[in-house]
């Protein structure tokens, strides 16, 4: 694993996800005020051009393999759904956002499952036609920092 230098600048600054939304007030209702993200920033343009910019606290990329990622949709859906790119949040209670979110319109796919990385995971059709996953830590970090565990490095990540 390779680490930053605490003293450097990051390269990084920020990962920001642009989703092009066909209904952009739905996915807008969707995101900000039923899942919660607070708004950053807003924008328009000519011709009806509209952007939000929802905070969707600290953001991570994980990169699985397909091998990975077929063995994340056996333990949370039971069947291979997700599509390249699935989004996932971390909230503080899997069961309460999942009902939340599917009364604002998502769909589910499969209801809260705990995992074998021990987190509650469930997983929706959202707005935009995007694919997430809620997920909800049932341990602390360092209980989930096991080295060499890379069954439970997928909800590290997220």
């Amino acid at each position: 694993m390779t680490t930053h230098d605490a003293g450097s600048t990051p390269a990084v600054r920020q990962l920001r996800l642009v989703v092009e939304a066909e209904d952009y007030d739905a996915a807008v209702a969707f995101f900000r005020d039923a899942l919660g993200l607070p708004e950053q920033a807003a924008f328009a343009g000519e011709g009806d051009a509209r952007v939000v910019i929802l905070d969707a606290g600290r953001a991570t990329l994980e990169i699985a393999n397909p091998a990975q990622k077929r063995m994340i949709d056996e333990v949370e859906v039971g069947r291979q759904v997700a599509p390249k790119l699935r989004v996932a949040f971390e909230v503080d209670d899997s069961r309460a956002a999942t009902r939340r979110l599917v009364a604002a319109g998502a769909t589910e796919i499969a209801p809260p499952t705990v995992t074998p990385w021990q987190s509650l995971n469930a997983r929706l059709d959202a707005p935009a036609g995007l694919q997430i996953t809620l997920f909800q830590e049932l341990r602390g970090t360092e209980e989930r920092a096991t080295p060499g565990d890379t069954a439970g490095a997928h909800d590290r990540a997220e």
